[in-house]
């Protein structure tokens, strides 16, 4: 991951609302949810939450698939792991934590 990437991803997920919803999908896990339900658990109008959403999305933070008429988002794991990792890389200068 690079530099740019984390900043984005750090970007994303520094608002209230932002943070709220990919902390919702991380409890939903891989089966990820419908952005119906995203709205209805968050409390959002459709269009606040899709611009949201895009925002998390562009940022590489979550996933978008379509299941029949819905869109299903999920969390990108392996992207947070990775910006996990950059945090945390060469964390106590090599000695153990």
């Amino acid at each position: 991951m690079d530099k740019q990437d984390v900043i984005a991803a750090l970007a994303a997920l520094a608002h209230e609302t932002r943070l709220d919803i990919f902390r919702l999908l991380v409890r939903a896990g891989n089966e990820g949810l419908a952005a119906g339900t995203i709205a209805e658990r968050i409390g959002l109008a459709p269009a606040t939450l899709s611009f949201h959403l895009k925002e998390l999305k562009n940022a590489g933070v979550i996933s978008c698939r379509r299941d029949g008429r819905s869109l299903i988002y999920g969390p990108e794991f392996g992207a947070m792991q990775e910006l996990v990792g950059f945090l945390t890389a060469n964390c106590c200068e090599g000695r153990g934590c």
